[in-house]
């Protein structure tokens, strides 16, 4: 019997098209893996499940019957429960707490509900305490508590984002081991991930979105082995011909990385033992799926987080205990992903987001040159064709392209040596991103060395000369992007 079936699901938003007739059908008492790369749609796809979000267009049916859920509390009343990369949790209230919180008596006694939460955990294999506060939980513990909030509410379909992503191997399997559970129980678990040894392991049929579409439905995992699973979610193994063309030779090395380590604040390895080497006029690009150890790679060498081991050099000099800005005067710029929350200051206007970098240069020291910084805020918006209203006026009114236009400008107006740049196209439009993309090509022929982090796997192959694939906090490849295919590339960012 089919429990879920989405046809013809269409999601825009402004200048992205999320969904475009996606798919999906979902057989009672299965785990159902949905696959695709980083963009591909998968979340979207589940939020219109999940009611978060209404399709522009398409059918969503439970069970054989239609719904239309205007928010998430009707698909919750319908049976749909949804557990989010990041935990909704509260962390000062307990376990039974938070699984109880909006769905309970407005009265009830305390030890009745952890007693009922304790034998609901029992049923499902969800060890859990449910006197604990959520604060003194592992990552893995707090996951259980979501699915328990689900099976509180006693939902039928039970949708796991990314659901591996913060656990331990060893916790990963036991997960693996609950959704066999909750499946033998006719309940029917929406997988949706990345890694493809833990599809293969824990699911039952799979489903492949690419580009917002459905390319392939209701797999049988047993009868698909990694690369082909790779190769549906990355396309055709073709190598990619439209090329960056080199105009100067590689130069000395310019970023040198060594045995880097950085751990989270539960203390667990997000970066294990990196090593890397970017040379004067180089652009070395860095794949994988998102939640691999990119973002606290970058942040580790632009200064923002410790390392835990290893080293840092920039143009011969060790900067591995250097704060941010020693590192900055030292020639390393960096372009965060998170463009607005750590790059920009939305509510502050272009000319103190322009001058963030070297505001200690436009004064005496006590005071701010106004007339001094406002002339480099132009001089930056002239360069790097920024449209914007006001000089005066708060960022948070730009487009994103010309945020970004201003973020890179200002970390290149010190002449760097080495540019970090995290996802620098990101949410952009076509001439958005031909913009950034001009301007890392000109900064790369003018001598600056580039270590390029992207989830766009065609921007990689046009721009890198030397192509890395980091995977489970490692550097698992070294590609070449003239004679590298994206299915291999696509298989070593998923592991297989």
């Amino acid at each position: 019997m089919t429990a879920v079936e989405l046809e013809g699901i269409w999601k825009r938003f402004p200048g992205v098209i999320a969904n475009a007739g996606a798919s999906l059908s979902v057989r009672s008492g299965t785990v159902h893996a949905v696959l695709g790369e980083n963009g591909a749609g998968k979340t979207t796809l589940m939020n219109v499940l999940a009611g978060v979000y209404a399709a522009d267009d398409g059918t969503v049916r439970l069970d054989g019957v239609e719904h239309q859920f205007a928010n998430p509390a009707a698909a919750i009343a319908a049976g749909v429960g949804m557990v989010y990369q990041e935990f909704r949790l509260i962390p000062t209230f307990t376990v039974a707490e938070n699984v109880a919180l909006g769905a309970a008596p407005t009265i009830v006694a305390k030890g009745s509900i952890e007693k009922q939460v304790a034998e609901l955990a029992d049923r499902f294999g969800l060890a859990t305490e449910p006197g604990r506060q959520i604060w003194q939980l592992s990552m893995g513990e707090r996951q259980r508590v979501e699915i328990l909030k689900a099976l509180w509410r006693d939902a039928n379909v039970l949708i796991l984002d990314e659901p591996t992503a913060v656990l331990t191997p060893a916790e990963a399997q036991e997960l693996g081991r609950i959704t066999k559970t909750m499946s033998s129980e006719g309940r029917s678990i929406i997988f949706i991930s990345h890694k493809l040894d833990e599809v293969k392991a824990f699911c039952d049929e799979a489903t492949v979105l690419r580009g917002g579409k459905t390319v392939a439905s209701s797999l049988s995992v047993t009868d698909l082995d990694a690369g082909r699973m790779a190769e549906l979610m990355v396309g055709e193994a073709t190598a990619v011909s439209q090329r960056r063309v080199r105009t100067t030779a590689v130069g000395n090395t310019a970023l040198s990385v060594e045995n880097a380590k950085v751990v989270d604040v539960h203390g667990r390895a997000v970066v294990d033992g990196v090593s890397l080497t970017v040379g004067a006029g180089e652009i070395v690009g860095i794949a994988g799926v998102a939640g691999n150890g990119q973002r606290p790679l970058a942040d580790a060498l632009a200064g923002l987080t410790a390392l835990e081991a290893g080293t840092v050099t920039v143009d011969g000099t060790d900067l591995t205990t250097s704060s941010p800005r020693d590192r900055n005067a030292a020639g390393l710029a960096y372009v965060p992903e998170d463009r607005l929350g750590v790059g920009l200051a939305p509510r502050m206007d272009a000319v103190e987001n322009a001058m963030m970098r070297n505001y200690t240069t436009l004064g005496n020291g006590f005071f701010i040159d106004r007339n001094a910084a406002s002339n480099q805020a132009e001089s930056l918006i002239e360069r790097y064709q920024i449209k914007v209203g006001k000089l005066d006026a708060p960022l948070a009114g730009l487009s994103g392209g010309n945020l970004q236009r201003l973020l890179v400008g200002r970390e290149l107006d010190g002449d760097p040596k080495v540019l970090i740049a995290a996802q620098p196209t990101r949410g952009l439009d076509v001439q958005g991103v031909a913009a950034i993309q001009k301007i890392l090509v000109e900064q790369a022929a003018a001598g600056v060395g580039i270590l390029l982090i992207s989830e766009d796997l065609e921007e990689l192959f046009a721009l890198s000369d030397r192509l890395l694939v980091m995977h489970e906090g490692m550097i698992s490849n070294d590609f070449d992007p003239d004679t590298a295919t994206r299915q291999a590339v696509g298989a070593a960012m998923t592991g297989a």
